[in-house]
């Protein structure tokens, strides 16, 4: 099957049957970070109140489920503070913990972000911790875990490590079990630059560490996004016993969940099929009796998802943020939305050409699940821009 896209005709590769395997990994704790699919009809221009269709959006945590995979929702894949607004996210995180017990116990299946976004304007510690406790009651009522996310009002009202500690130790003590931590990078946003009290990396690894060893008992797990493989590397070595380090780095998972990161990534909303099987092959080849078996099984993790990456790096290129598009534009490719918008308008964040090769990459990695239906949408897309 051939396509013609910017830059000349492409042929598509033989298609991939991903197996549904809905048993989780177990030797690793894995989340899809899940985006919201938009209303068509619904306005959701820049600046408007997000229009949601929760039909779809339940639809593909569904798919993530099924494919044994943990989800993390309303986080930044969500468009948290790029368009989904505190009244859409409470019913996110509502609707995803209750459709999550079709598959067992939400709080292991769906944790959910928690920050302070409802609160642009809150400027002193005790009106930023007022509104966490806000957003951690509501994701505790749901019945999901808790994501403590990066706050931008916090990064901005903060002197120093110590208000960050202030903060997040009274947090702490609002939880009803741990909770995972959540470093985002500048890269994904830029109003958290400096978080944790200094803009020098190993200054507010230090911070991050002391909190977290202060606080262990009550965290489970550490999600970062700073897309430095070497620095999560030794963040994980200097983690206390028992708190897990969930990558989130979009570039380097494959090897970086190989040397024993968990994971809690965007890209996986993408890649669900590609990364369960992945993590399957993983899993046997930490069982394997023999080291013959156990390389041979370590090259089919790489194989499976060596792809990938090339793929995940096209649509987390800077500017970084706007990787949501690429992803909700694979999802509607792969037919589990019927229209390509975003709330806040975000389909338009990645020129046609980026798209394009969005496009590309997902064939080259097996990941357009119904190639038909994948260069039908392809070429409706096209003919919209006048080509």
């Amino acid at each position: 099957m051939r396509i013609d896209l910017p830059g000349g005709a492409y042929e598509l590769r033989d298609p991939v049957t991903w197996p549904v395997l809905d048993t989780p990994a177990t030797s690793r704790v894995v989340y899809a970070a899940a985006h919201v699919v938009a209303d068509p009809l619904g306005d959701n221009t820049p600046g408007s109140p997000a229009a949601v269709d929760w039909d779809a959006t339940l639809a593909f945590r569904h798919h993530l489920w099924r494919h044994g995979l943990r989800v993390a929702d309303a986080m930044d894949t969500a468009q948290r503070n790029m368009g989904l607004d505190w009244a859409a996210t409470k019913e996110l995180i509502t609707r995803s913990a209750a459709e999550a017990r079709a598959f067992g116990d939400p709080a292991r299946l769906v944790a959910c972000g928690a920050g302070t976004d409802h609160a642009p304007g809150a400027a002193d510690l005790s009106t930023i911790t007022a509104a966490y406790a806000e957003q951690i009651e509501t994701v505790q009522a749901a019945g999901a875990g808790v994501i403590v996310m990066a706050s931008r009002q916090l990064a901005r009202a903060a002197t120093g490590p110590a208000d960050y500690h202030q903060v997040y130790g009274k947090l702490f003590g609002l939880a009803e079990r741990p909770v995972i931590l959540h470093w985002l990078g500048e890269m994904f946003d830029p109003q958290l630059a400096g978080y944790w009290g200094s803009r020098d990396v190993a200054a507010a690894t230090d911070s991050f560490l002391e909190l977290i060893h202060a606080h262990a008992g009550m965290v489970d797990g550490v999600k970062v996004s700073l897309l430095d493989e070497e620095h999560e590397i030794g963040l994980r070595a200097a983690l206390p016993a028992g708190v897990r380090l969930y990558t989130g780095d979009d570039f380097n998972y494959p090897s970086l969940i190989k040397s024993g990161s968990h994971a809690l990534l965007g890209i996986f909303d993408a890649i669900a099929p590609a990364a369960a099987a992945a993590l399957h092959v993983l899993d046997a080849a930490e069982s394997a009796c023999d080291e013959a078996g156990r390389e041979r099984l370590l090259a089919e993790y790489d194989a499976i998802l060596a792809p990938t990456v090339a793929l995940s790096r096209k649509i987390f290129e800077t500017p970084t943020y706007h990787y949501k598009t690429g992803i909700v534009f694979l999802a509607w490719l792969n037919g589990h939305q019927d229209a390509f918008a975003m709330v806040n308008g975000a389909q338009s964040a990645r020129s046609l050409t980026h798209l394009a090769e969005v496009f590309r990459l997902a064939d080259q990695a097996g990941l357009l699940a119904d190639q038909e239906l994948a260069v039908r949408r392809m070429r409706a897309l096209l003919a919209v821009h006048g080509l």
